[in-house]
């Protein structure tokens, strides 16, 4: 069973730290955002504390069976310390990223934070011996499936009706990264 380490990267400009619970009182507001929120679902963590205590159980790394890392981590700026966004990865046990995601402050959109945390976050995964990484955007988010598209990922299908939004059903567009 393929489980990748949670290890702390760094990039030119940013951390990525091992998501743990006391990354909730940086990363709070960021998740609240109602623009961060116009594309993926609202977080079921109504409060700091909802947020730190979903992020402890987190931290085990691992699926209540065993059978999947999840994997997360808080991105951090490295000249002012500022926490800007998060990334997250679920393995499985044939070593396929099954839901490679991530989300970032809209005060830093447009300026390739994305790429390069997104792509610290494939390398590292590519290196730990994934074979295939997936990950879903919601039809109409281009600068999402821009990220992915610089890195690699293909479209490989359209998920109709997946995501649930503001009450109303919307479309993912599937992408996929094959090692090699």
């Amino acid at each position: 069973m393929l489980h990748p380490e949670n290890a702390h990267l760094v990039t030119p400009r940013l951390s990525l730290e091992p998501l743990v619970a006391a990354h909730a009182d940086a990363l709070f507001e960021v998740l609240a955002d109602p623009a961060t929120r116009r594309w993926i679902p609202p977080s079921k963590a109504r409060t700091v504390d909802d947020l730190r205590e979903r992020w402890r159980a987190l931290e085990t790394r691992c699926s209540p069976d065993g059978a999947e890392a999840r994997l997360g981590w808080a991105v951090r700026r490295i000249d002012d310390g500022a926490y800007i966004g998060k990334l997250d990865a679920n393995v499985d046990a044939a070593g396929v990223a099954t839901n490679v995601g991530y989300l970032f402050a809209p005060a830093v959109w447009g300026r390739g934070y994305a790429t390069e945390a997104v792509g610290a976050l494939v390398r590292h995964l590519l290196d730990a011996g994934v074979t295939q990484l997936r990950a879903l955007v919601t039809a109409g988010n281009e600068p999402s499936c821009r990220v992915l598209e610089r890195l690699g990922f293909e479209r490989a299908g359209v998920l109709v009706g997946n995501e649930v939004l503001a009450g109303v059903a919307h479309d993912d567009v599937l992408f996929v990264l094959t090692a090699g």
